[in-house]
């Protein structure tokens, strides 16, 4: 089975991924990323990421390392891991700098659930 590369404009966003330390950005260049990712995702046609779990895609590392996945490899192995793994980090630098972020923010919607007359007292 062939290897899919990822497109181009992946391979963008992974180079200012690698480059941050270099271009960090600012919040506004992030929430800029942020509402070109919305507009794209909501350009796609409905079936537009219903592709193949099995077909299997070469991610190579800046260090020449690279790993041979399939799509639900790289999902469930790869970008799942990332993605929490900047989720602590962000919680952890904005609770060092003094937000006021805890457990709750990240599940409101357990809220649904909460059976009536049971929210502790202030």
């Amino acid at each position: 089975m062939k290897n899919e590369d990822f497109p181009p404009s992946i391979n963008t966003l992974l180079d200012e991924g690698r480059n941050a330390g270099e271009h960090p950005g600012t919040i506004a260049d992030a929430q800029a990323r942020i509402s070109e990712t919305i507009a794209m995702l909501d350009r796609l046609a409905p079936d537009a990421l219903d592709g193949d779990p099995d077909r299997t895609i070469a991610h190579a590392l800046p260090t020449g390392m690279i790993f041979d996945l399939t799509a639900e490899q790289y999902a469930r192995d790869w970008t799942l891991p990332q993605f929490y793994f900047h989720l602590m980090t962000s919680y952890t630098i904005l609770r060092s700098q003094g937000v006021s972020l805890g457990k709750a923010d990240y599940m409101p919607h357990m809220f649904a659930y909460l059976r009536p007359g049971t929210w502790p007292a202030a």
